[in-house]
């Protein structure tokens, strides 16, 4: 008998089974996910993979554990609360409509309700670049009650992605202005240009602005000049994004995804 057993957890959203002594001092555990088991004692390798060979599954890599590079561990010391790579598209709107919900009586829809679905739309579409090594994160806060919709950062670089729910309506861009069908005009570029730039001083990297149409389609889109920095998109558009390279490393991106996530880093914007 080798006096090891082996105990199921979950860590960090991963399940593991550590192979532990009598004592319950752990000698290694088997990462499904990554289809390795990581010895702490090399001696018992052959005790270790005895124990664990009714739950191996494939081909298993054997060794000691990699050592953690400086974003791993930086991600593995963050607080759950303050880590936003959780957050679901349109997470702030979906907990403001949870703590004030519309009237059941309200005779014309919770504008809200659109938007969440726009930001919804849009987020799920960048959510799918990451095949192509880019990251998403999504309702960030900034002080005084503002937030950035989605930031994505990837291999063409950093951007401010905002969006605006439309409905078969006419928009009309007049640099800072956007008026949607006829509703009143609002500085709508302005605002994500003033994101971008505080996303850019939070990162210390350049963040481009990005304004995304997104709904049931735009009838009608009437730009009366390209808008300086900013890049206007239909929602059909976002995977032109994925092309965009030559600007960031992966291990770059990497970086930069572990300080946005970071509630932390957004507080002094």
């Amino acid at each position: 008998m080798s006096g090891l057993r082996v105990v199921p957890t979950w860590r960090h959203g991963q399940e593991r089974l550590y192979v532990c002594l009598t004592d319950g001092r752990n000698v290694a555990w088997y990462d499904r996910d990554a289809s390795r088991v990581n010895l702490l004692s090399e001696e018992r390798e052959s005790d270790v993979l005895d124990v664990l060979a009714p739950f191996l599954t494939g081909q298993v890599t054997v060794g000691p554990p990699a050592v953690p590079t400086p974003v791993e561990l930086a991600r593995m010391a963050l607080h759950p609360d303050d880590d936003l790579a959780p957050n679901r598209p349109g997470e702030a709107l979906r907990i403001a409509l949870e703590r004030d919900p519309v009237p059941a009586r309200r005779l014309r829809a919770d504008p809200r309700h659109r938007a969440l679905a726009a930001e919804e739309t849009v987020g799920d579409a960048l959510d799918g670049l990451e095949a192509g090594g880019w990251r998403v994160l999504h309702s960030v806060p900034l002080p005084g009650g503002a937030r950035i919709h989605h930031l994505l950062i990837g291999p063409g670089g950093l951007f401010c992605v905002g969006t605006l729910a439309v409905r078969k309506q006419r928009v009309r861009i007049a640099d800072p202005m956007v008026t949607v069908g006829r509703g009143e005009p609002v500085p709508l570029l302005r605002t994500i240009r003033s994101d971008a730039g505080r996303a850019s001083f939070a990162l210390t990297a350049e963040v481009r602005p990005v304004l995304v149409l997104a709904g049931s389609g735009v009838a009608d889109l009437d730009v009366a000049a390209p808008p300086r920095d900013v890049r206007v998109l239909r929602e059909g558009d976002l995977p032109a994004l994925a092309r965009l390279g030559g600007v960031l490393k992966p291990a770059d991106v990497e970086a930069l995804h572990a300080l946005a996530r970071d509630r932390h880093t957004w507080r002094r914007v």
